[in-house]
């Protein structure tokens, strides 16, 4: 064993010789990029995706993404599938109920611009951005969870480059 690294050891049992430099912008995105809750929301084919992504199989927890079933511990919401205009009213709702800064992935080509839907689906919005601010698509039909996946590791990227005074609002 080297003298030097055995004195570095002492010095870290005390204490000393560590010292970290950051700015509060970067400790705040940070802790919520790798901690972010998603809501447990699904509305169509690609909710079974999304929850497959949850699964043991691919292991959220280590991204620290860990889903929440109340709006209000959530700051993440997926919204996985066709949106109707029915839906709509109740997805705009759960979104005002998640606390700042909150973040959206729309996941799907349904909730991205209406699917097989758009052009004769009276029913169908022609996409959740309509509603909703997006963050981050995630496009397929259904797409895999490795997609999705892709997703939430582009909104972390996004997370982590924002000012603290951006934080209330979506681009």
């Amino acid at each position: 064993m080297n003298f030097d690294s055995l004195e570095a050891t002492d010095r870290l049992k005390s204490g000393e010789g560590e010292v970290i430099l950051t700015s509060v912008d970067e400790l705040t995105n940070w802790a919520r990029a790798n901690s972010l809750w998603p809501l447990g929301f699904g509305l169509a084919c690609c909710a079974i995706e999304m929850m497959a992504t949850y699964a043991s199989n691919y292991d959220l927890e280590r991204f620290g993404i860990f889903p929440r079933n109340s709006p209000r511990q959530s700051d993440l919401i997926i919204i996985s599938g066709t949106v109707t205009f029915k839906m709509a009213d109740r997805i705009k709702r759960l979104y005002e109920q998640m606390p700042d800064p909150k973040y959206v992935i729309s996941m799907g080509s349904c909730s991205n611009c209406g699917g097989p839907y758009w052009e004769h689906g009276y029913h169908v919005v022609k996409g959740v951005d309509r509603i909703i601010p997006v963050d981050v698509y995630v496009s397929g039909c259904p797409p895999r969870p490795e997609a999705l996946l892709g997703g939430l590791i582009k909104l972390q990227e996004k997370i982590k480059g924002q000012k603290f005074s951006d934080t209330s609002s979506n681009s």
